[in-house]
This record gives C-alpha cells, structure tokens and sequence, in this order.
C-alpha cells in the first residue's frame, strides 16, 4: 500500500500503559491525530490488546462509547462511518497468504479514509509504509501493557502534537480527560472537547504557530499583509478584553502561548442558527451585542502573561485590497465562477475601483471588528442576561476597522441564509440601538459603510471559498457560493457601488439585474 510519500525519519516513542484506562487513553491521542489517507499497524501476540485498542480508537472517532465494534477476525474487514473519518478496521490472522490483500479493497478505503489492521505482517511487505505503527508488549501485570508507537511523516507530526496535547492537558490540572476531536476549520487550527471525569468540560484550541508564506507583495507573505493572527495570543488578549466589558467570550483554564496551545471554557452546544437557518431572536441579541460594544470606545491594549503587549492592528487599505483581489486570483479562473482569468485591463479596473471605496473608508467610525461575526462563532447561553446570552468564539483575527464590517458578517452569514427582509431589520435594529446612546449616529453614512464592506467581505468569500477547494480540497464551501453571490448582488444596489456593480457584471461574476 505505498501511497507515494517521501518517508522522514519516523519519530519513535515508548508509553507505559499501566491499566485499561490508560490504552483507551492512547486510543483517543491517536485517534484525534488521525487524517484521511493514515494506515495505522496494530502488532502484538495473542491476548497483547490489539482489538482492545482498536475498540477505544473507533468509539473515540465516533463520540460513542457504547458502539458495536467486533473483532474482524472472520469477516476479514469492518467498515464505519466513525464521526469525521471512514475506518477499515481489518484482522488479516485468518489471511493464507499476502496476494489475499488486493481482494479487501483496502487501497479503496485508504483513498476514503483510515485502514487500521491487526495482524499486518500476514500481509507481507503490503503495510510497510504504514503511517503509524503501534506495537504491543505485555507487561509484568495481567492489565498492563506498553506501547511502542512509531510513526513517519505528517502522521508523525500530529501524533507528536497530539502526545505534547496530552501532557499540556496533565499539567494544567486535566489529567486522564476524554479528548473528542471538535472541528477543524479553513485555517491551521483544530479544536477538541475535553471532559474529565468530575464532569469539567473544555474545549482545546491547537493552534501551531502560523508559518510565513511565500511573498506575495513587497517581499510580504499575505498573512501579514491581511493581518492574519500568526499565534494564539491575539485570542487571549481578545477574550480577556472582551470579557472585560461583560461579553461572553470563552475563559481561558490553561495556556502555552509559545507552543500554540489553549484550554478555554466550553460554551456548549445551541447555536445562533439551528437547524441550519437565523434563529430572529438570538440573530437580533448579536446585534444588540454589537451596538452595546461599539457604544463604548474601543478597548485599551491588553498586556499578556508573557509581557507582550496587544492591541488589533489597522484594517487598512493593504488588508482591505488583498482580500477583495482573491476574487481575481482564485475565484474568476475557478469553474464555477467566469472560468478564466481576468484581463490585466480588467484586474486594474477592479482595482481601482476598490480603492476609491476603500478610500471612503478612511473616515469611517472606528472600532475592534472580531472579523468573522458570524453562525459558526457565535454560540447561544440561555441561561446567561442580555447580550452575555451570546457566546464568542473565534476572534484571534480581530482588527481596528469600520463599526460596520461585523454586522455584514452576521447580516448577510455566508453560511446560513439570511433574507432581505430579516437583513433589513437587523440593520435598523443596530441603528436604533446606537441612536439610543448617540442621537447623532449617522444612518446614511453608515448604510454606505454597511453596504461598501458587505461587498468586500463576500468578495473576500468568494475567493476564500474557490481557494479553499482548489488548494486545500475541501470542496464542501462551493456549496455555499450561490448563496454569498446573492448577498453580493444585494450589497452592489447601493448607489455608492454603482461603479463597482457594473464591473462585476462586465465580468460575469453577476448578471445584470441580479439581487
């Protein structure tokens, strides 16, 4: 089964595991490490615990401690749709002989997901380049075992991140916590719930140092000049000032600020959108939190435990421009938008126009924009008063820029669909709710500014979202490209676009009369 990756050095580590409890332990520090692609080698003799592990390791994927998994021993090969991962689990000791292996379709489920096999030396030289091997050795007590696990490559790397999580978890007082993986998102970072066994529950933030780029614009890679957080300390200066001022931004129980690593509370499960749709209320008390928030000057600069100092950087003209230009970079030569490149003519045109705009802005109001405002971040506490009932989760990329930009991130939510008609009154919601406190707020200006970074922010998606397919293979946000073309079309109607509108119509990015 040789996928074709050049193989570094395997990482090689020697784990006591004293109990039951500790095997099952292993199970989920593996299982949360796993990718789609990963072959995964179970050795050891009869009765050394193999079945046993590979159990945890698939309860662990699928958050079900009560599934079914039997030995595979006479069907040869199992196969589970385990949470985010397709698992063959495989018991290769009744195999005759290796040729066997190529009538199990397990090229077929590695392509899919994970091959984890038992008994793998029956199949010859056909695992040799297994992702991870764990080998198994009985110990000196009936219980206990120890594990010697190996693994090579990008395998290696999360595993040896998963393991350095574990003894995060231990020293911060988490010992022996259930670790369930939780999402991943269209960054580096991942996240997994925790819960020990006195009932806390946490949610773990991996969030490795983000790597430069390649430079894209004045020797600059485009994290920087879009002003991307690099570490999680902008999350922790963020929440601590957000909480500061009474909002429901998550505690933070641990940190390693070097090593990327943080474990913070957990606001549970309701969502703002359930089912898949704005719920009006909760949708109308995120607007309510950003008119309270914006009602105030802007948070002071927040020193953190390590003695840096924080405060969100500028969301200037740079930051503003490189967004919008992924639509030309990934979005027009992409298949589901114009299928071709734009024009150098075309591309000045654009951008051009776009700076004008973003020239507008230059003398907008001013505030902490959290940047990605939206359904997948904002979490629903019942049980908590006002504004605090909404839970604020991903802000790490927080700028000082327009008061406006946030309420076009939940406005117009590229994930769920929000109609016109509830678009509108959550804008005057917001606007009712800063004249409450500033009878002089400036409607007519701030629809423009509304309108302006709606425009920008579902163009940025658009190319995000094409990239996010074409680089990264996840295919799965194409789905939502349709809906974040409409919202541009209804941002476009503002006559301070008029310019811009007929642009993208040009450019078939809209139709003519669309929105």
């Amino acid at each position: 089964m040789n996928a074709g990756v050049e193989r570094m050095a395997p990482r090689v580590w020697s784990l006591p595991l004293p109990d039951e409890a500790a095997t099952e332990r292993l199970a989920e520090d593996i299982a949360v490490a796993l990718a789609p692609g990963d072959v995964v080698r179970l050795e050891g003799d009869l009765g050394a615990g193999k079945t046993t592990l590979a159990r945890a390791l698939l309860r662990a994927l699928a958050d079900d401690p009560e599934l079914e998994v039997p030995s595979p021993t006479f069907t040869l090969v199992q196969t589970y749709a385990a949470g985010r991962l397709t698992v063959a689990h495989a018991d290769l000791y009744r195999l005759t002989e290796p040729a066997e292996i190529d009538e199990l379709g397990l090229e077929e489920a590695r392509a899919a997901g994970v091959v984890l096999v038992e008994w793998p030396e029956r199949g010859g030289d056909a695992f040799a380049d297994a992702d991870i091997t764990l080998a198994l050795d009985l110990g000196d007590r009936p219980e206990s075992r120890t594990a010697t696990l190996t693994a090579a490559g990008p395998a290696g790397e999360r595993l040896a991140r998963s393991l350095a999580i574990r003894d995060f978890l231990d020293a911060a007082g988490w010992t022996g916590v259930a670790r369930r993986f939780l999402q991943g998102d269209a960054s580096s970072r991942s996240y997994e719930r925790v819960t020990a066994a006195d009932g806390r529950r946490g949610v773990l933030m991996n969030a490795p140092a983000r790597p430069d780029g390649p430079p894209v614009r004045d020797g600059k890679p485009y994290s920087r000049i879009a002003h991307l957080a690099e570490d999680v300390r902008p999350f922790v200066a963020m929440a601590v000032a957000l909480a500061d001022r009474g909002l429901s931004a998550p505690r933070i129980h641990a940190a390693d600020l070097a090593h990327g690593l943080l474990l913070t509370e957990d606001l549970g499960h309701e969502v703002v959108a359930p089912g898949g749709a704005p719920d009006p209320e909760r949708y109308g008390v995120a607007v309510d939190l950003l008119a309270a928030f914006h009602a105030e000057p802007p948070p002071q600069p927040v020193v953190l435990s390590d003695g840096t100092v924080y405060a969100p950087p500028p969301y200037d003209a740079g930051a503003l421009a490189i967004e919008v230009e992924l639509l030309l970079d990934w979005y027009l030569p992409h298949p589901a938008g114009a299928g071709a490149a734009a024009s150098p003519e075309t591309a000045a045109a654009f951008v051009s126009l776009w700076q004008g705009a973003f020239d507008r802005l230059e003398t907008s109001e001013q505030h902490w924009a959290m940047r990605d405002y939206h359904s997948p971040n904002l979490m629903w506490l019942p049980d908590r008063a006002g504004i605090a009932r909404i839970g604020l989760l991903d802000f790490q990329d927080a700028l000082l820029g327009p008061t406006a930009y946030d309420l076009a991130s939940l406005a117009q939510d590229a994930r769920v669909t929000v109609s016109p008609d509830l678009e509108e009154r959550l804008v005057e919601r917001y606007v009712f709710g800063r004249r409450a406190t500033d009878p002089g707020f400036d409607e007519e200006r701030f629809r423009a500014d509304y309108a302006t970074l709606a425009a920008q922010r579902a163009t940025k998606i658009l190319g995000i979202f094409a990239r996010l397919d074409r680089r990264d293979g996840k295919p799965h946000y194409l789905a939502h490209l349709p809906r974040v073309k409409d919202y541009l079309s209804r941002s476009l109607r503002h006559p301070v676009l008029s310019d811009l509108r007929l642009w993208y119509e040009t450019a078939g990015v809209l139709a003519p009369g669309d929105g």
